[in-house]
């Protein structure tokens, strides 16, 4: 039995993930802010609910000690909750955007670590974006070279190197970062592109269902491994 939590997963690609998981088996907690659309996400699913508010440390704790109570242990992480950040820029954007999608993953992983640790097949998965890789923003070929995401792309740049961080600082764990590809959701829904949530999820869930032997510290999207 693999006991996964996966973060802002109420809907999008993080609700499909659970339920992709779920038809494998999984023990799936869904990790959401607001308790009512959580809720009824998990109820949809036949999936369990903790609230988990990424950008909160009570919160995340809390989530992390009911899951310990119940498992006593978590073998997947997918960390999936994000904010596009569009607009206008100034400081407390900024400040929010980095704080969900970057600050989020530290807050996360270091209360997750000792569930982790308890793991056979510890793995970690971080849902980035190739609209934070260097080499896909300069290139006039990609998609991401014309989305004026400034926010969003610098703070996923940081969630890809945290991702790589972590994995030479936790050798017995898994992290692995993917872009699950442009992707129809609310978030993207000013943009007016991408395939559906469910399409996406696949590229998540072959990170999610590693073997032990699978790769550690890469950025990769449903191809291999991507240039950043």
């Amino acid at each position: 039995m693999t006991i996964t939590l996966i973060t802002g997963a109420n809907k999008g690609i993080g609700f499909e993930t659970a339920k992709q998981l779920l038809e494998l088996g999984h023990v799936v907690y869904i990790g959401a802010r607001d308790v009512e659309r959580g809720e009824k996400a998990a109820a949809a699913l036949g999936a369990r609910f903790v609230q988990l508010d990424v950008t909160d440390d009570a919160s995340v704790s809390s989530a992390l000690a009911t899951i310990d109570a119940a498992e006593g242990r978590l073998d997947v992480l997918v960390h999936n909750a994000g904010v596009l950040g569009d607009g206008v820029i100034d400081g407390p954007t900024a400040l929010r955007v980095f704080d969900t999608n970057a600050v989020g993953i530290v807050r996360v992983t270091e209360a997750a670590l000792p569930l982790l640790r308890r793991s056979s097949n510890p793995n970690v998965v971080t849902v980035s974006s190739s609209a934070g890789s260097f080499w896909a923003v300069n290139n006039p070929d990609r998609p991401e070279f014309h989305l004026p995401v400034a926010l969003y792309s610098a703070s996923k740049s940081a969630a890809t190197m945290l991702t790589v961080q972590y994995a030479k600082a936790q050798p017995g764990i898994k992290f692995n970062a993917i872009e699950p590809g442009p992707t129809a959701t609310d978030m993207t829904a000013a943009f007016g592109i991408g395939r559906s949530p469910e399409e996406s999820a696949r590229t998540v869930v072959r990170l999610a269902t590693l073997d032990a032997d699978g790769p550690t510290g890469t950025f990769q999207d449903e191809a291999g491994e991507l240039r950043w």
